[in-house]
Order: C-alpha cells, then sequence, then structure tokens
C-alpha cells in the first residue's frame, strides 16, 4: 500500500475521533472524566469493552498465536466467562453498594491506607506495561507501513500515537471513551471479517469449504487433556482464563470504570453478560483467521516470519490480497490498537488522581488542574516505556501481557479474595512486603518448575501468586475479627 493512502486513512479516521471527543466532552467535569456522570447505555459500554479486551494485540497476536498453539486459546476464552460470571455476581454488587470512582478504595476501607496504596500501584504498574506493549505493537506497524517510507524514526512514530490519544481523551474521558470504544470496535470487526472473505475467496473457498480448511488444518487443535505437562492443558488454560478475567478485568480500574458509568447496577451486570457471551464468537474468529493466514502462507510460498505477530501484517500489506484488505488492515489495527490504550491512559490517570493525589477531597478547579497534570504526566510514561518494550520484546506481545499480569496481578487476587472472603484485619504496615515477596517466590517457582516438578508452569503461576499472597496475608492478620 502506498504509505501518503495509509497516512490519509488515519487521519480522517483520528478527525472522527475528535469529532466525537468534541460532542462529548463539552462542559466536562472531573465527574465527566472519571465517571461518565454515571449516565451511559450499557448496550453501548457492552460493545466499546469487547475493543478495548481485544486490543491490538488480539488483532494481530492471536492470529500469530496459532502457529505455535494452534486454536488452544479458545480453552482460555471459555474460562474468560465463568470469570465475567464472578465478576457480575461478587465485585459489580460490591463496587455499586459502596459508590466507588476507583475500585481500589475498597481496600483502604477493609484494611487501610497502606494496602490501598499497594493495591493502586500494582494496577498503575501492570497497566502502565501493559498498555504500553499494546501501543507498541501499533507504533512497530505503523512505522513499517507508513514512517519508514519518509525516513521518520520510531521515537516520533511513538509520540506521535501517544498525542493522538491524548488529545482525544484529555477533556471527555471516560464519557468520550465509552463512545470512541463502540466505534473501534465495529471498526476492528469489520476489518477481520474482511480479511477472513477476501482469503477465502483468494483461495477459492466456500463458507464450508473455509469450516472444513480451519478444521482439517494441522494448527486446529483445540484442547489439550493428555499432556499435563503442557502450558496448553485444558484445565490449566481454563482455570487461568477465568482467573486471569477476575483480576484484568474485575480487579483493574480500566475495565470497571467503563461498567461503573452505567446507571446502576443492573445495567451493568446485563453489560457482562452479553459482553462475556459475545467474547467466546469474536475470538474464534481471530483463531480461524489465524489458521487462514498460514494456510493461505503455506499455499503461496510466503516464509513464515520470525515473530509471528508480523504474519497478518506482512500478507495484508504486502500485495498478496486485494488493496481493501490492507486499507482495513489498518483501520482495524487503529482502532483496536487505540481502543485498548485510550481508556488505559485514561485509567491510569484516574487511579493517580484519586488514589495517590486524593483529588475527590479538593475544590474542582485544584482537582482539574492536577488531573490534567497526571494526564500530561502518565502519556510521557507511555511512551517511555514503549521505547523500553521494542528493545525488549521479541516474542508474542500477547503470551508476553499474560505472563507480566501473572506476577502484577497476582497480589490484587490475594488481597481481594482475603478481604471478600474473611473478616480478619490485617497489620496493613506490612501488606506491601506480602505484595513484593509472593512474586519474588512465584518466580522462583516458575523458573524450577520443570526441574522440581516435571512440568513447566503457564498462565496459572497467576493463581499461584494469588495464593502465596493469600498466606502472606494470613501471617500478619490481626487475631481478633
Amino acid at each position: 500500500m502506498n504509505p501518503i493512502h495509509i497516512a490519509i486513512i488515519i487521519a480522517c479516521y483520528f478527525a472522527l475521533l475528535i469529532l466525537i471527543s468534541f460532542l462529548t466532552g463539552r462542559k466536562a467535569d472531573n465527574e465527566t472524566f472519571f465517571r461518565g456522570n454515571k449516565q451511559s447505555p450499557w448496550y453501548i459500554v457492552s460493545i466499546g469493552m469487547i475493543g478495548a479486551s481485544l486490543s491490538g494485540v488480539t488483532f494481530i497476536s492471536v492470529p500469530g498465536w496459532v502457529g505455535s498453539t494452534g486454536m488452544t486459546y479458545m480453552q482460555m476464552v471459555m474460562g474468560y466467562f465463568l470469570g465475567y460470571l464472578v465478576i457480575a455476581h461478587i465485585l459489580l454488587p460490591l463496587y455499586y453498594r459502596l459508590n466507588l470512582t476507583s475500585i481500589y478504595s475498597y481496600l483502604d476501607e477493609r484494611f487501610g491506607f497502606w494496602s490501598y496504596k499497594s493495591g493502586s500501584v500494582l494496577f498503575l504498574l501492570s497497566r502502565t506495561v501493559g498498555a504500553s506493549a499494546r501501543l507498541y505493537l501499533m507504533a512497530n506497524v505503523l512505522q513499517i507501513a507508513v514512517f519508514d517510507a519518509f525516513n521518520i524514526p520510531f521515537e516520533v512514530t511513538v509520540v506521535l500515537t501517544i498525542f493522538l490519544i491524548w488529545l482525544y481523551t484529555f477533556r471527555g474521558g471516560i464519557k468520550t471513551i465509552i463512545w470512541t470504544d463502540t466505534l473501534q470496535t465495529l471498526f476492528m470487526l469489520t476489518s477481520v471479517g474482511i480479511a477472513v472473505v477476501l482469503i477465502s475467496k483468494s483461495m477459492d473457498l466456500s463458507f464450508t469449504g473455509v469450516i472444513s480448511t480451519i478444521s482439517e488444518s494441522e494448527y486446529s487443535k483445540l484442547f489439550v487433556f493428555d499432556d499435563w505437562g503442557s502450558k496448553q492443558h485444558f484445565v490449566k488454560q481454563f482455570l487461568s482464563g477465568a482467573f486471569i478475567t477476575i483480576v484484568m478485568t474485575g480487579l483493574d480500574q480500566d475495565m470497571m470504570q467503563k461498567n461503573l458509568t452505567c446507571r446502576n447496577l443492573k445495567d451493568a451486570q446485563k453489560n457482562m453478560y452479553w459482553y462475556g457471551f459475545a467474547f467466546m464468537p469474536v475470538n474464534l474468529l481471530f483463531l480461524g483467521l489465524g489458521v487462514l493466514l498460514f494456510v493461505f502462507a503455506n499455499s503461496q510460498g510466503i516464509a513464515i516470519p520470525e515473530r509471528a505477530d508480523d504474519l497478518f501484517p506482512i500478507i495484508a500489506t504486502g500485495g498478496y490480497l486485494p488493496p481493501i484488505v490492507g486499507v482495513f488492515f489498518i483501520l482495524g489495527l487503529v482502532a483496536a490498537a487505540y481502543s485498548s490504550a485510550d481508556s488505559a491512559l485514561t485509567s491510569l490517570t484516574t487511579s493517580f488522581s484519586v488514589d495517590i493525589l486524593g483529588v475527590k477531597g479538593q475544590v474542582e478547579s485544584k482537582a482539574r488542574r492536577n488531573r490534567i497534570l497526571v494526564h500530561i504526566g502518565f502519556s510521557f510514561l507511555l511512551a517511555v516505556v514503549i521505547l523500553l518494550f521494542k528493545a525488549y520484546n521479541a516474542g508474542s506481545v500477547i503470551s508476553t501481557i499474560f505472563n507480566l499480569a501473572g506476577y502484577t496481578y497476582g497480589p490484587l487476587l490475594g488481597l481481594y479474595a482475603f478481604g471478600l472472603f474473611t473478616k480478619f484485619k490485617l497489620k496493613d504496615k506490612w501488606v506491601p512486603l506480602v505484595a513484593i515477596i509472593a512474586p519474588i517466590i512465584t518466580g522462583i517457582i516458575d523458573y524450577n518448575a520443570e526441574s522440581w516438578f516435571g512440568a513447566a508452569m503457564g498462565f496459572e503461576k497467576l493463581i499461584l501468586n494469588g495464593a502465596i499472597t493469600f498466606v502472606g496475608l494470613l501471617a500478619i492478620m490481626k487475631r481478633n475479627r
């Protein structure tokens, strides 16, 4: 594709986002930025959350992941649905009952100051790294597709990427995100659908031909029951999926902030049911696309890249398919990446402003000024971490994100489980130490698991980390209830 044409497409797309930002951000205050004035329709929130959950990582990395793990990722997706039910019936009622802006305020009420700050810092660390990884993936593709042709360095690409997010989120915050994410979800799913249709057409496959090609492919393996030592064993994947959902959605300010903009608890629960249900066929579509990409590459003699994440971009923009595939690939990628990154920046700003700076207790003018400075600060931080991620990353981005989540979200899982399922108080000042030691112990066990137990650990390290945190909290609990 011509880089100039791609640049024009992206410019038009962002003009539309900025228009939405202008319409939704008029007369916006901190209540608008943080909670959307609690007026969001649940079905709009549900559609937008699909895009925010999938992100550019799913758009590129899940199809690429098929090359090494087949379609076994669906085992985790099945576990996701169980996690969504837990969120709808345990966590959302708690958040609405306490009328929270930041979900980590619960830890302050339940345990105290240091527990509260520990939870918030764990989220800030987790979401900064995760959002940077997702944005790195998109910036890398834009660099190849557009900016290399103009000899623009990657650092400039990153700065421009972050600036565009800041531009349409700094005023309306979560109220804007609810609507832009919905638009971006529709763009992303349309893009994937067009790619599947045109790849199938190029291989002269009917609908039934597509189904049989996928099912007969060497990449179609869906379940692993026979090898307990495999990271893809069904039990490991299913339970990992359930717990990853609980922590990366239910204990994540980014995802819960959208739910807390619904008018009431009932609407928020309806959003969670439909969002969780839709997640299964959507991910199956991405995995099916991944199988077709590998089959198409083999049939056309296209070399599989060292980083499987690069396969979809190469085929979509390399002239192997009609140009319309490249156009919608770029739109889908930008939509997918930004639907996750914009809400991440907003939630990071919210958590730091409310949990660390305490803007809820400040006068409106001072609170607004602090919130704007925090928004700018996190924009800069994301840019720095993206550049660090580029220097480090060599494998699948989605695998990297889930592995990092096992270490950073594990203490949150342990803290909330202890708060919800026991009535004990804690020696609050020792909680940060437990939150540091638990991931270290998890890392030692993870590193030696194969030699000690004969089976490598996968994403279930999140469950182990949470359990170690729980045990650590038992050790520092107060004896009186």
